[in-house]
């Protein structure tokens, strides 16, 4: 059961433009926004974020940072911004079949060994403590310049946020990333966690 509940989308009507911001990212509006809109100015300030970090026209491709906003999800634990995560690579043009892949990308010829090194190095900057070591940074420094690893770690931080957010908040998972979760996570042990209303 969430710690908040959020509130219905036309709540705040002065948030539609941020709200339409996430219709784009996701396909709807997250509960987490929704939530947030209790005091605009987070809502406000999270887009702003959420535009400058992840936006078309930087040199790190959207659909990845998506994919390494997931691991640094996973390796917090955050069961609702995995499967989000998944949901928002998949919209930003990461294929199906690259998604269904993800969790073997050590092996998978889906994924480049440039990709390999910074999933790397996403899982182990999400965990608690932090696991990035001078191995994983090396590895990074032989395939991504300066600043395309900040636009990775802003990603990823941007998912910190969320993460913290999310977890502490026992946000509801949407009926859509909850099913992406599923397909994808489902054989790992991913089951939505304290984000799925338990019937018992």
């Amino acid at each position: 059961m969430s710690l908040v509940d959020p509130l219905p989308e036309g709540a705040t009507p002065e948030l539609a433009d941020e709200f339409e911001t996430f219709e784009t990212i996701l396909g709807f509006v997250p509960n987490s926004l929704l939530t947030m809109q209790r005091r605009p100015e987070i809502v406000e300030g999270f887009d702003y974020l959420t535009k400058k970090v992840m936006k078309e026209a930087d040199r790190v491709d959207p659909g990845f940072k998506r994919l390494a906003a997931h691991m640094a999800s996973s390796g917090a634990g955050c069961q609702y911004c995995e499967a989000h995560s998944l949901i928002a690579a998949g919209i930003h043009d990461v294929p199906q079949e690259k998604l269904d892949a993800l969790w073997d990308y050590r092996d998978s010829d889906l994924y480049s060994e440039k990709e390999r090194v910074a999933l790397d190095f996403a899982l182990a900057a999400g965990k608690v403590p932090n696991e990035v070591d001078a191995e994983i940074q090396a590895a990074l420094r032989d395939y991504w310049t300066d600043d395309e690893i900040v636009e990775l770690l802003a990603a990823i931080s941007l998912y910190g946020f969320l993460n913290r957010w999310n977890d502490s908040m026992a946000t509801t998972l949407e009926d859509v990333p909850r099913q992406m979760g599923e397909r994808v996570l489902g054989d790992r042990g991913w089951d939505g966690g304290k984000h799925v209303a338990n019937d018992d």
